[in-house]
């Protein structure tokens, strides 16, 4: 059976809160595969509520990052049009 890597992923997943967003869709997506591996006994499961809490703190983390690049385009478009347009920003 393998060790779980809850203590990992749950760092990971705080760490796209604080101070790196892209960390968020690491945490997810080992906390996906590692859950999948518990559940089919492949994996330690004592580690099970750490690795489900830094998976949704890595859902939370890509949430963020997503809605950061969709507002940081739409504030780029926007001084670019501006500047085409001679307004000032």
């Amino acid at each position: 059976m393998k060790p779980h890597r809850g203590t990992l992923i749950l760092v990971l997943g705080v760490l796209s809160l604080i101070l790196c967003a892209p960390l968020g869709v690491a945490a997810w997506m080992m906390g996906r595969k590692d859950l999948k591996l518990m559940a089919a006994g492949e994996m330690d499961p004592s580690g099970k509520d750490l690795t489900n809490i830094g998976r949704i703190l890595g859902i939370i983390g890509t949430v963020l990052l997503v809605i950061g690049l969709v507002l940081g385009g739409l504030a780029g478009m926007v001084a670019v049009a501006n500047a085409v347009s001679g307004k000032p920003s």
